[in-house]
């Protein structure tokens, strides 16, 4: 269990690096540096690279090292395709299935995106909370380990080419607010249309990576 312990710490100490560009995109980095600078023991590291492995964060080059790939916007829209229909299901299931404990902390975790002053990094946090927080209530594991990795490769472009952190952070604490507020309702229409707007929002914002507006989208039937 203790080992269990230091190979989340692991993970979440690397996953912040990369998220945070501190490892730089398309550079080989070894084991031995990551042990040196996260301060955890090789086996936990491996463990750790092994599950960021398997959410496509890295590549593992045996004799060589540990990749970090360079987000792209095709890949960022191809991974948002997945998570519109993925985090609409979670959303639906959560309003159905989420217990009371789940429902006081969704309930605290509105109130702080409503009244916290964030840095980027403390958002960051509040982001994965709240993604843990849905998929925990939705009550099925298997949607659990199909979101993560395309919530953790998303997140990581959006942090790589955030530019008015203020706006982006104040856009996204509504948007996040609106899913769980919907969800404490019971209100499944209004939890996954929240859920597409958020979606939207993210595509919206790769598309700007580009410099120019997605093209005009058809009418989501899902969202009726």
């Amino acid at each position: 269990m203790a080992e269990k312990g230091k190979a989340d710490g692991a993970y979440d100490e690397i996953e912040r690096m990369i998220i945070f560009q501190e490892i730089t995109p398309g550079s080989l980095v070894s084991e031995s540096m990551l042990t040196a600078s996260t301060g955890f023991g090789r086996t936990p590291v491996r463990e750790a690279l092994q599950r960021l492995a398997r959410e496509g964060m890295v590549q593992i080059h045996p004799s060589k090292g540990v990749l970090v790939p360079a987000a792209s916007v095709d890949t960022q829209l191809r991974l948002l395709e997945l998570r519109r229909v993925l985090e609409a299901l979670a959303v639906e299931l959560a309003c159905g299935r989420a217990a009371g404990e789940h429902r006081r902390e969704m309930a605290a975790m509105v109130d702080r995106l409503k009244h916290e002053e964030f840095t980027l990094g403390t958002y960051l946090e509040t982001v994965k909370e709240t993604h843990h927080l849905i998929v925990d209530a939705a009550a099925n594991e298997y949607l659990a380990d199909a979101l993560a990795p395309a919530q953790a490769l998303s997140r990581r472009f959006w942090i790589a080419h955030m530019r008015d952190e203020a706006d982006q952070i104040s856009r996204g604490s509504t948007l996040h607010g609106r899913i769980l507020e919907a969800i404490l309702a019971r209100d499944d229409s209004a939890a996954r249309a929240a859920s597409l707007a958020l979606n939207d929002y993210l595509v919206d914002f790769a598309y700007a990576v580009l410099g120019h507006l997605r093209p005009p989208r058809n009418k989501d039937s899902s969202a009726a």
